[in-house]
């Protein structure tokens, strides 16, 4: 399927580039997309999801005609949601609104490269999504340390590596299954993972922004990496039920040592026994409660009624506006 769908007819993809402000990266980007994909037998449609602009999209920015680039419409929301819900809200509307083979997340500033876009294309065999697997980051030494820290305890509460992000490419049938996932509101590519689909990934290195810097943060990073970790929350909360289990045996061990040293050994010191006795039951009693308050929490969000991307995305769209058409 990389050279065509199917029937053999050319591959009709989607794009979707959320973005917020950037719109002349944005522009720059699809004339570079244009250019790669150009002598290649796909057909190309874009989707920018405006994410809360401040600033208006300007057409002359861009060029009078595409060569594979057959539409661009603009997704314009509300407000300002974030990247992972702007992207949610954009694979809503192309499951509700736009036909196509396969659709292809990726970033607007110019990470994710159209050489990329074509080894995840060239790639694609429409039986699964594949991912662009990165190697190290170019920010800040500070925040590349953050987000290994990030990373670690990402697979100790959920089990799961982080090897990818956003870049990737999906069969347009998975979207069925992808937007009645909850989970899609709060992290697109842990929501393909907990959904069950079928996925591989592929290396493909990071190209360098357009214009601008990184908006990611300190707070975005934890923002994000929280978003990430609550779609394992049914798996986080029993891993944090074992821990506090495990430490409250610990603690009532560490209490029968105490009081057997006490009882049975002339080696305690005068007053020790009380005040090991008294922390380790402060220990135990918070255990108790954090292993409680994790039981409730679980048991409450299985009631909850969930975010529905497909059934309640149009509440966030202000409109949409077709800006380029090539039939």
């Amino acid at each position: 399927m990389a050279d065509g769908s199917p029937l053999g007819s050319p591959l009709c993809v989607v794009i979707l580039i959320p973005l917020r402000d950037d719109w002349a990266s944005a522009a720059e980007l699809l004339r570079r997309l244009d250019q790669a994909l150009s002598s290649h037998p796909y057909l190309v449609k874009i989707l920018l999801v405006d994410d809360g602009s401040i600033q208006d999209f300007r057409s002359a920015d861009l060029p009078s005609r595409f060569a594979a680039i057959k539409s661009i419409r603009i997704l314009r929301l509300r407000r300002n949601l974030g990247h992972q819900r702007a992207i949610a809200i954009g694979l809503a509307h192309i499951e509700k609104a736009i036909t196509c083979d396969a659709v292809l997340v990726m970033d607007g500033d110019g990470e994710d490269t159209p050489e990329g876009v074509l080894q995840l294309l060239r790639a694609f065999s429409g039986k699964a999504a594949i991912f662009a697997r990165r190697g190290r980051r170019t920010e800040s030494i500070t925040f590349r340390l953050l987000y290994q820290m990030y990373k670690l305890l990402h697979w100790l509460l959920t089990g799961v590596s982080v090897q990818v992000g956003n870049f990737s490419v999906l069969p347009s049938g998975d979207l069925r299954t992808l937007v009645v996932t909850s989970e899609l509101w709060n992290h697109y590519a842990a929501a393909v993972f907990r959904s069950g689909l079928p996925f591989t990934t592929i290396p493909i290195p990071r190209g360098k922004r357009i214009t601008g810097t990184s908006r990611m943060n300190f707070v975005a990073l934890a923002a994000h990496g929280m978003s990430a970790i609550s779609v394992f929350g049914d798996v986080v909360g029993v891993r944090l039920l074992v821990a506090s289990l495990i430490g409250s045996l610990l603690a009532v061990a560490g209490i029968v040592a105490v009081i057997a040293i006490r009882v049975f050994t002339n080696r305690a010191i005068p007053g020790w026994a009380t005040y090991s006795i008294a922390a380790l039951a402060i220990i135990l009693i918070q255990f108790i409660t954090i292993a409680f308050s994790f039981t409730f929490a679980f048991l409450a969000n299985r009631i909850n009624l969930s975010f529905v991307p497909l059934r309640d995305y149009e509440l966030f769209v202000d409109r949409f506006q077709d800006i380029y058409r090539n039939d």
